[in-house]
């Protein structure tokens, strides 16, 4: 066969593959204990304003409204994180993962080092902005 003419790669190796989940599964953990931490502060700590000034109180009680909404977003977005680390893992399993989903080429490994979630390369993404 002609070097040359070589047949593109369409999948990542196993061992590629074993590389990727060993970082998805420590992300993966990172997020959990993240997301334990953000539920923790989101339904507990509740401050008591009884002995201030009723202007205080005020204040103090729509700066608690709008950290418990801070919070709440990025409860959110941590568990939409999770959910794409999950989905990850599973094309891992189907050996799909680190294959552009538009282009079909593959996405490269420091790409996918840095953003393990991704399911497009660059190029593809950068088109979408």
């Amino acid at each position: 066969m002609d070097e040359n003419k070589r047949t593109p790669q369409v999948r990542y190796s196993d061992e590629d593959l074993e590389e990727f989940k060993a970082l998805i599964l420590e992300k993966l953990d990172q997020a959990r204990n993240s997301l334990e931490t953000l539920q923790a502060n989101l339904s507990g700590g509740e401050h008591s304003t009884d002995d201030t000034a009723p202007t205080f109180k005020i204040l103090e009680e729509g700066y608690a409204v709008a950290e418990k909404e801070e919070n709440a977003r990025l409860v959110a977005r941590q568990e939409k994180y999770i959910h794409n680390l999950e989905l990850a893992l599973m094309r891992i399993e189907n050996k799909t993962y680190g294959i552009c989903c538009e282009t079909g080429r593959l996405i490269p490994k420091e790409r996918l080092r840095c953003v393990p979630i991704t399911t497009r390369c660059l190029d593809v993404k950068l088109k979408k902005k």
